[in-house]
């Protein structure tokens, strides 16, 4: 399965092949070849190979959406390597008195877990945080 993350970046997904590992295993030399043909780097994940430019990562692209937006309070929520670079942007945030929430879904990633504020069990945990969130957000808001 193939994920456009923006104009930045594409990730390759092998969670849903028959065998997972093995199309992991599979797509490494093909699509490091591939990056390699166009300026491009690979980032291995779990079951995930992401294609991006060199020095884009998810943290530079949460920085420069804080910076963008303003934002005064910034919830990441990780599952996977890939997550570790928006983990230390957030920490970088907090340096600068942004208000950040590290929340690790899954405990499969040791890094994040380690470095989480919060460990939630599954997506569906981390899905029902934000809706708490928003219900408590609109309540303030009446």
């Amino acid at each position: 399965w193939i994920e456009e993350r923006g104009d930045r970046a594409v990730a390759v997904h092998t969670r849903r092949a028959a065998d997972p590992q093995a199309a992991f295993e599979a797509l490494r030399t093909p699509l490091d070849d591939l990056a390699a043909r166009h300026g491009l780097i690979v980032e291995p994940g779990r079951l995930v190979l992401e294609l991006r430019p060199p020095g884009m990562d998810k943290g530079v692209a949460l920085e420069a959406y804080v910076e963008e937006t303003g934002a005064e309070t910034v919830l990441y929520a990780g599952d996977d390597l890939g997550d570790l670079a928006a983990y230390a942007a957030v920490e970088r945030l907090r340096t600068r008195g942004i208000n950040g929430l590290l929340v690790c879904s899954g405990t499969g990633v040791p890094e994040l877990a380690d470095r989480a504020d919060l460990l939630l069990p599954d997506p569906a945990a981390v899905a029902e945080l934000l809706a708490t969130i928003a219900r408590q957000a609109a309540d303030a808001g009446s």
